[in-house]
């Protein structure tokens, strides 16, 4: 409630001072900033579904455990997608001055060649297909995912009923982690962020992106798996799941380490003017360099130092400080790759970035925590539970 309070704040102060300014760049500074906190806590709160449905249909057991956690968290995505869709279109169709968008420059090309020929993909009737398509997908598929979970409460299967039940949620799974990839890890970061910057275009920013969301979920997961643990909670929970979700954060946070060097990489080999602008505010002299070289320390350097060892990923308190720890380090980033587009010339990151910050972070305390409070935090009939009791990384 606290968080809330001061973000709700945040927002009247700067929609006041910036949203209902006649400065067009004030303007696009308050906008831009809702933007990409409402994409970062979406995605977010989305990667949970697929971590279930990736672990669904690898048939891997011991998540079920905790999973009634990664659940409550894609609760989140509808209301979270609403906010994005109204923040995304209002862009797209209000904050227009003088037949210019001030952040989504493709929306008026006028004479722009690069845009014009970028028009069949970069223009408004297919962002809110697409938007609306994304969302109202990953919505639907991830409460089917739930309500067949919570089936399992209601009685014990026999070996057949189990088998059928196995069998719907693998198809579901499919379905959902088949979509996911045609938006997260394809077109819809090209469309809600990359055509920030509609001359640029990377064949790598989506993975980027899903990367970013996917090792900042799993630290969410592993955030309120600790405080439920802590609580008294989650009674099958062991070291080895913790230590399982540490492998995870420690996977994937190399892994964007890995894109976010060879996205930059090639680019800067290749030395072309349309895909080095990019870069420009981000490196050498410009004014986000400290920001960009930051994420790095934050999202590569600290987990490779810190979760390399098996024992800190069975530490407690060591695993809630990186989980915090990493989920503010790709925050930064989305801060960043948002931003400095936006204001290329100075960096925004202030009052604004973090009171929004914790608008989000409350709401995602208090629509989850109502969630795990409507069914059985364990799967208790679950046909693969016993292998999530018994596991041992």
């Amino acid at each position: 409630m606290g968080l809330m309070a001061v973000g709700i704040l945040a927002f009247i102060i700067g929609f006041i001072t910036k949203g209902l300014s006649s400065d067009v760049h004030q303007q696009a500074i308050f906008w831009g900033t809702l933007l990409y906190n409402s994409i970062f806590f979406l995605l977010v709160c989305n990667a949970s579904m697929f971590f279930i449905c990736v672990t669904t249909l690898a048939h891997g057991g011991w998540q079920i455990a905790f999973r009634r956690v990664p659940e409550a968290i894609s609760a989140v995505v509808p209301i979270f997608g609403l906010i994005a869709l109204f923040i995304l279109f209002y862009i797209v169709f209000g904050l227009n001055h003088d037949g210019h968008n001030a952040i989504y420059h493709w929306v008026h090309p006028d004479a722009d060649r690069i845009l014009v020929k970028k028009k069949g993909f970069l223009n408004p009737a297919f962002f809110v297909i697409w938007s609306l398509l994304s969302v109202g997908l990953w919505s639907y598929l991830g409460m089917r995912m739930r309500k067949l979970s919570e089936e399992s409460d209601r009685k014990s299967m026999t070996l057949e009923e189990g088998n059928k039940w196995i069998w719907k949620n693998t198809v579901t799974a499919s379905l959902f982690t088949v979509w996911f990839g045609l938006t997260v890890g394809s077109t819809t970061p090209w469309l809600w962020l990359m055509s920030i910057d509609a001359h640029w275009y990377s064949t790598m920013y989506s993975w980027y992106t899903f990367a970013s969301a996917f090792v900042t979920g799993v630290s969410l997961i592993t955030v309120f798996v600790i405080y439920l643990k802590n609580r008294g909670y989650l009674e099958y929970t062991t070291d080895e799941h913790l230590h399982d979700l540490g492998k995870f954060m420690f996977a994937f946070s190399i892994f964007w380490t890995y894109l976010w060097f060879s996205q930059y990489m090639l680019i800067w080999y290749s030395n072309q003017p349309e895909e080095t602008a990019y870069f420009q505010p981000r490196t050498n002299n410009g004014v986000w360099k400290g920001i960009f070289y930051l994420n790095l320390v934050i999202n590569f350097v600290c987990p490779l130092i810190i979760l390399m060892t098996k024992s800190s990923k069975r530490n407690y308190t060591l695993m809630a400080f990186m989980s915090i720890l990493l989920i503010f380090g790709h925050w930064l980033d989305f801060n960043q790759m948002v931003m400095a587009s936006v204001s290329k010339d100075h960096v925004t990151l202030g009052w604004l970035d973090f009171g929004i910050m914790a608008l989000y972070a409350g709401m995602v305390i208090f629509f989850v925590g109502r969630q795990l409070a409507k069914i059985p935090l364990t799967a208790k009939n679950h046909p693969f539970l016993k292998e999530s009791i018994i596991h041992h990384t």
